[in-house]
């Protein structure tokens, strides 16, 4: 059951945000002299860049425990950096490079989609007619009587309204191939009506890869290896279920050797490549769309992909998002436009970041489980020195946010704001104890400040009595609205609008949903399969029914929010990545059966 939504891990992780002791002290113990910075950074001079990046990611890599890292900077044409930091492989003493190959996730999306472009551009398939045109086996139940079809378009902005992922199958030792998620999903769900809101999907990019392989003739692999990867000069970049290659890395946890599971999912996360490699799709990105003697895609292709798709779907807020490119700031101004996609797998993090305007870009990748923050810092200040350096802008010291005096919410305000809201970070719960708005989040209780804009931010205390100002909640304010139908809970940060939950209502447990109360196992993991769920409790507490996914806390931040539908579904309240989909329940024998995203799970104890 997924709860991560990417761009929301720094507010989804909310109980980060109080400050420890020991990160104070981890804080302290990083520091260290960075290279003296010039009056002034001579035009299209890198030196100081390549001199201030490498004490910058040596400290990170020190600080989040990184085993390797390959970074390469872009000017247009210009490869202006490219190398290693670390280990490729430690145990071998081999130092990672610009030439090592990584695991990069989701990037591998940007390749799926313009491998549908360049079809589309060939009259093969057009991205506004349903997938089932492209994809004959493909068919999903629907709750939504007048929604629009499931488009290619649909899929690439990650507005189809599918489930998050098919998690039956999709990691482990010997994954099967992607094709035969199709016919498994006739007997289920989608989560939302196509364009009523951004929710991201694998499945749905896995789907896409697919019909590009059924149009094609040739199966997705090889037409992207033929049409994309050869004519990009990729020589070193594959797509394959499991993390191997020559020259590549080898996959870290808290610096020991793990095992990396091999994916079924090839079009959404199947790419293993190098950044030397990778340094190609941004001169492709900065020549409209041409590598050498080869146009991969028209400039007006290539446009449309950068033009943000989701400028009227209501509960997107600020967020946006082009043709499989995310098209948001990145904590970078005057910039122009930002265009970007990330990569998260377990063991391998990967972030490519490009400004076209100015032709600049910059791609990062790491082989530990812990570098996801990591490569994304480093990325977006690399970018930052970058423009400097070609066109001086310098990014502009960050406002200190205006000062508001707290006032006491009105009667009505605090109506409108009590109630429970489900979020990435759990179940929120927000109190009026007299007068005063209290919220938990995460197991953590503080007061929740009002302010004459009507915003409110949480107040929480270290060990009860000193007030934290620090961590990822402290810049984001909250209000709430109601959006599409929805009364949902906003966050803002640096004057960004984000969607962080949907206030919920408490109601009765049907009668026919008591005996499925209760703990279950994991029933149908087959050889070699990656158990990514094993265990999930189902209770029914403070009128919400409530699944407790194995491996969590006991806190919030581990519960998610059933809505029954019917005497055997129900559906994960909330909006966004994981929500909205449909658990089902079924009785075999005197057994209790819970199914999820194809798994299975057998109910081995009572409430």
């Amino acid at each position: 059951m997924t709860l991560e939504t990417p761009g929301d891990a720094a507010v989804r992780r909310t109980s980060s945000s109080l400050v420890t002791l020991a990160g104070v002290l981890g804080a302290l113990a990083g520091c260290a002299t960075a290279p003296i910075r010039p009056a002034e950074i001579a035009h299209d001079d890198y030196a100081y860049a390549k001199r201030y990046l490498t004490w910058f990611i040596e400290q990170e890599m020190s600080k989040h425990d990184v085993t390797g890292l390959s970074i390469a900077l872009v000017d247009d044409q210009q490869l202006v950096w490219a190398r290693g930091f670390g280990f490729a492989d430690k145990e071998q003493n081999l130092p990672a490079a610009a030439e090592t190959v990584y695991r990069v996730g989701s990037i591998s999306k940007l390749f799926t989609a313009t491998a549908a472009m360049q079809l589309a551009e060939r009259g093969k398939l057009d991205i506004d007619r349903p997938l089932a045109t492209y994809l004959p086996g493909f068919s999903i139940k629907s709750r939504f009587s007048e929604a629009g079809p499931i488009t290619p378009r649909t899929l690439m902005t990650h507005h189809a309204g599918l489930p998050s992922d098919r998690l039956k199958g999709s990691r482990g030792r010997n994954p099967v191939a992607f094709s035969s998620v199709v016919p498994e999903l006739s007997d289920e769900f989608v989560a939302y009506p196509p364009n009523f809101l951004f929710a991201y999907s694998n499945l749905g990019m896995t789907l896409l890869g697919e019909a590009v392989g059924q149009v094609s003739g040739l199966g997705f692999s090889a037409y992207v290896e033929r049409e994309l990867l050869q004519p990009l000069g990729m020589e070193h970049s594959s797509f394959s279920s499991a993390a191997e290659a020559p020259m590549m890395a080898k996959p870290y946890d808290r610096g020991k050797p793990v095992e990396e599971p091999g994916i079924r999912n090839l079009p959404a996360g199947g790419l293993n490549t190098s950044v030397l490699d990778l340094s190609h799709l941004l001169a492709m990105v900065f020549a409209g769309g041409r590598f050498g003697a080869h146009q991969l895609i028209t400039e007006e292709t290539l446009a449309e992909m950068l033009r943000p798709q989701n400028a009227d779907v209501p509960l997107d807020l600020d967020f946006r998002i082009g043709l499989s490119w995310f098209l948001m700031p990145m904590g970078l101004q005057n910039a122009g436009p930002v265009v970007s996609h990330g990569g998260d797998v377990i063991n391998y993090h990967s972030q490519l970041v490009a400004l076209p305007q100015h032709k600049l870009g910059v791609i990062v990748l790491s082989n530990s489980a812990s570098s996801a923050e990591t490569v994304r810092r480093v990325a977006t200040e690399s970018l930052k020195l970058a423009l400097e350096t070609k066109t001086g802008i310098r990014q502009p010291r960050q406002p200190d946010a205006p000062s508001e005096d707290e006032t006491p919410p009105s009667a009505e305000e605090r109506r409108a704001v009590v109630g429970a809201y489900v979020t990435g970070a759990g179940l929120v719960r927000v109190t009026d104890e007299s007068g005063e708005l209290r919220v938990s989040i995460a197991g953590k209780v503080s007061h929740l400040a009002h302010f004459p804009s009507g915003h409110l931010k949480p107040k929480f205390k270290l060990w009860g009595f000193i007030p934290v100002e620090s961590g990822p909640l402290a810049s984001v304010a909250f209000s709430v609205a109601n959006l599409g139908g929805r009364e949902v809970l906003i966050g803002t940060k640096n004057g960004q609008s984000r969607l962080f939950g949907e206030k919920v209502a408490p109601s009765p447990l049907p009668p026919e949903l008591d005996r499925y109360l209760g703990t279950y196992e994991l029933a149908n993991l087959g050889v070699g399969e990656w158990p990514l769920v094993r265990s999930i409790r189902i209770e029914y507490q403070d009128g919400f029914l409530l699944a407790d996914v194995a491996g969590k806390s006991s806190e919030d931040l581990s519960k998610i929010v059933l809505l029954p539908v019917s005497s055997h579904e129900a559906v994960i309240a909330g909006l966004g990545r994981g929500f909205g989909e449909t658990i089902h329940f079924r009785t075999v024998g005197e057994d209790a059966i819970v199914s999820y995203s194809g798994l299975e799970l057998k109910k081995t104890s009572k409430r």
